[in-house]
């Protein structure tokens, strides 16, 4: 019997780490974005681990940064690494540019370090309409050098170039606003159809970017219920199919759209679909757990849409709040998380599609900086047009978007306002000294000003810091500003 507990405790041990890190049943085809636009960077081995540890064996990248593919080396994990909008025109341009993209970050890591790259994605949204035709032209001569590319190192039949685009590049008509009625937008029809004809022969999927919250946040008249998944009072009828969410409503438009293009059995995968928890009325963790909760049991169910039913592939955007996102589309664009900057679950999820929420497994080995905050002075208030100045300088330069209208710290004091700005710049400082003085309205406390609804942060230590020696850069750059501020 004594021989026997070992192997029963190599046995338990391997059971529960494959339990632990394998997906739900029928989340298989379940990937998350995971974007780096953030002033501190949590390491990536530590944002693989999490995302073994939930059991997510996708993800989609916006670049090809060195330091994360080296993370996913050897995982196992599905990757879809990108190639951003500004290099289209250089990839579209020669083709020895996009050879040597490939050579430098597709190759040399699928082969010598076993990443699983699947994907590469030639751009990311270039058709939409506010960038006023920027990537119009280069886009589809980008996509065929990048797969072109792909075929001549040997890796085409593996991996498959695509362009991820935002449900913008197809629309129903104002006076037939049904799925049925959708085609591929007037303007960029012929180029639509060049390249799903392209990626059809390629065999690569078209992949699609629906955001459900949008629909709220762009139309103040827009049914509420139709945003999520648990009923609507006034569902749309076409040709039979019966729409509840406006997900599957437009979903179905480019199926549709693409049927209309010659190509009605094409590979369609969603690109991105989350909610936000912040910066607008409907951002919070309750819409946005009840849209998931309603989500994720559609996806184990493998229910489809009306028009298209089965199992889908979807990469849920995103993993963790991004702090430098712009904010042109809106203050919740910094908000998309799942996770919180420092790698904490926001909300219960449920992955089962049981109906039973849990907190998702949070990332371990995190290291924040001391437990301290910088805040204004009580005596601040007499200087009033200083405060707002300072307010202004300093959300300038972080993420204030907590502190906007309909936020999470919306109707603090000018004071309370004030406190948030001025640890929003300390904490993006590193808690340089120096960064909390504002002209001595500020100062240095160990005591959390955080309330139940408005967090005050303390910022995690920067890996980015650790791996380079820019530190006296940074402090010198925080110096300088603080002179321009003062002169």
């Amino acid at each position: 019997m004594a021989n026997l507990i070992p192997h029963i405790a190599f046995f338990l041990l391997t059971f529960y780490c494959l339990s632990a890190t394998s997906a739900p049943p029928g989340l298989d085809r379940l990937g998350v974005n995971w974007g780096t636009m953030t002033s501190h960077r949590i390491n990536p081995p530590i944002i693989v681990e999490m995302l073994r540890a939930n059991g997510i064996k996708k993800v989609k990248l916006f670049d090809a940064d060195p330091w994360t593919l080296g993370a996913l080396s050897g995982t196992h994990i599905e990757t879809m690494v990108a190639i951003p909008n500004d290099q289209l025109g250089k990839m579209a341009s020669n083709y020895d540019n996009a050879k040597k993209w490939v050579q430098n970050n597709v190759t040399r890591y699928y082969h010598d370090h076993a990443v699983n790259i699947r994907y590469v994605a030639v751009g990311n949204e270039p058709f939409l309409k506010s960038y006023n035709d920027a990537f119009i032209n280069s886009t589809y001569p980008a996509l065929r050098n990048i797969q072109k590319a792909l075929d001549e190192a040997g890796l085409g039949k593996a991996i498959k170039a695509t362009v991820p685009l935002n449900a913008d590049v197809y629309n129903s008509p104002n006076d037939n606003p049904v799925p049925s009625a959708s085609q591929f937008r007037v303007d960029i029809r012929q180029k639509m159809h060049k390249i799903v004809h392209y990626l059809n022969h390629t065999g690569a999927p078209f992949v699609v970017n629906i955001y459900p919250f949008l629909s709220l946040y762009d139309n103040p008249d827009f049914p509420f219920d139709f945003a999520f998944f648990d009923g609507t009072n006034k569902p749309i009828v076409d040709k039979g199919l019966v729409y509840t969410n406006v997900f599957d409503a437009n979903f179905d438009m480019l199926v549709w759209s693409l049927t209309k293009a010659g190509v009605p059995d094409m590979k369609i995968i969603v690109g991105e679909v989350g909610w936000p928890t912040d910066g607008d009325k409907n951002a919070n963790k309750q819409n946005a757990k009840r849209f998931y909760d309603g989500y994720m049991q559609r996806i184990v169910r493998k229910v489809g849409t009306p028009k298209r039913p089965g199992a889908m592939d979807v990469y849920l955007f995103g993993l963790i709040d991004e702090n430098r996102k712009s904010i042109m589309p809106g203050n919740f664009e910094r908000h998309w998380g799942l996770f919180t900057y420092n790698g904490k679950p926001k909300f219960p999820i449920d992955f089962t599609g049981t109906g039973k929420g849990r907190y998702l497994v949070g990332a371990k080995g995190i290291e924040h900086l001391p437990a301290q905050w910088c805040v204004s002075k009580k005596e601040a208030e007499e200087r009033f047009y200083e405060v707002e100045s300072s307010i202004n300088f300093a959300c300038a330069a972080t993420d204030c978007t907590s502190i906007g209208y309909n936020s999470s710290c919306h109707g603090l004091t000018l004071l309370g306002n004030a406190s948030y700005a001025f640890n929003m710049y300390f904490q993006m400082q590193d808690q340089d000294v120096r960064a909390c003085d504002f002209n001595g309205l500020a100062t240095i406390t160990d005591e959390n000003p955080s309330t139940d609804k408005c967090l005050f942060p303390v910022q995690i230590v920067s890996e980015n810091q650790r791996r380079e020696p820019g530190i006296w850069g940074a402090s010198l750059l925080v110096l300088l500003i603080s002179l321009l501020y003062h002169l």
